[in-house]
């Protein structure tokens, strides 16, 4: 069986051609120009089951060209494409542009959903990313050897209130928060830019007198309906240097919703920094 894989940015890409590869899958990769590493050819020229085709953002009609050519029935979508991308750097072909004049809104989740569909329209079932990376998912509980404090709770749970209602709207999935007060929120820049505009926001406050506790405290949560074949919330080792930067002392992630990338790492950075992590179930 040949596996399609949309390739964007980031270590994700890598991580699922690694697990299809071992579950003996070819694996047929449309690599997105704007976003993905080159280090995918260099993958491909080392494994004859893997092939790579360079497309744009926009050439939905060449993606499924290429598809049907190489005989693809299934397909993941795994990395980041960032938003700004989509929406400002995109050159739609004739079929994206039709489809895009269609949308009743022009959120990420719309987009790609409807993507999804012309894809299924024509022979090609976009599945889950999870199907292959099952273990990299958060399992309820402490993830570190530090829990959160008491202050740390109040926290993340005024924040998971904030976080859903917030990805309800498809704007972003993460907050920060200090002393139940919202600090930032995450929209087209991403979850470690606003973690760090958390920290600057902070940092500008200036002095140690203030109304506000200046700890920091991340709340990453998935959408109420989140679709994932795309988009799958996932942190790693750079969410962790984001927080250290930031002044953030407390991660709180959604159990079975997110991926972990670099898990070994990641943790043991967070030990070292005394941060607490922890994975939450869904509460709202």
């Amino acid at each position: 069986m040949k596996l399609g894989l949309i390739a964007g940015n980031g270590r994700f890409p890598f991580l699922l051609l690694d697990a299809a590869r071992s579950q003996g899958l070819s694996v047929v990769v449309a690599a997105i120009r704007e976003e993905t590493d080159e280090e995918m050819d260099r993958r491909a020229a080392g494994d004859p089951e893997i092939t790579v085709h360079w497309l744009s953002l926009g050439e939905l009609s060449r993606l499924i060209e290429l598809f049907h050519k190489e005989d693809v029935k299934q397909a993941v979508m795994a990395g980041q494409v960032k938003h700004k991308q989509i929406f400002s750097s995109i050159r739609p072909d004739w079929r994206l542009a039709k489809l895009l004049l269609n949308l009743r809104t022009r959120n990420t989740d719309m987009l790609l959903g409807a993507v999804a569909k012309v894809l299924g329209d024509e022979g090609i079932e976009l599945i889950s990313s999870t199907a292959f990376l099952e273990p990299l998912l958060a399992q309820e509980g402490l993830l570190t050897e530090r829990a959160p404090d008491e202050q740390e709770c109040k926290d993340i749970e005024y924040g998971l209130g904030v976080a859903a209602a917030v990805s309800g709207f498809d704007i972003g999935q993460t907050v920060v928060v200090a002393a139940q007060a919202c600090v930032a929120v995450e929209a087209m820049e991403g979850t470690d830019a606003a973690i760090e505009r958390a920290g600057a926001l902070m940092r500008s406050l200036g002095g140690d007198a203030s109304t506000l506790e200046r700890r920091l405290t991340v709340v990453k949560v998935a959408k109420p309906n989140q679709d994932m074949r795309f988009d799958v919330p996932v942190i790693g080792r750079p969410t962790v240097e984001a927080m250290m930067r930031a002044g953030a002392r407390c991660l709180s992630v959604e159990a079975g919703r997110t991926l972990l990338f670099d898990r070994d790492a990641l943790l043991e950075l967070a030990r070292k920094e005394s941060i607490a992590i922890v994975a939450t179930p869904r509460r709202y």
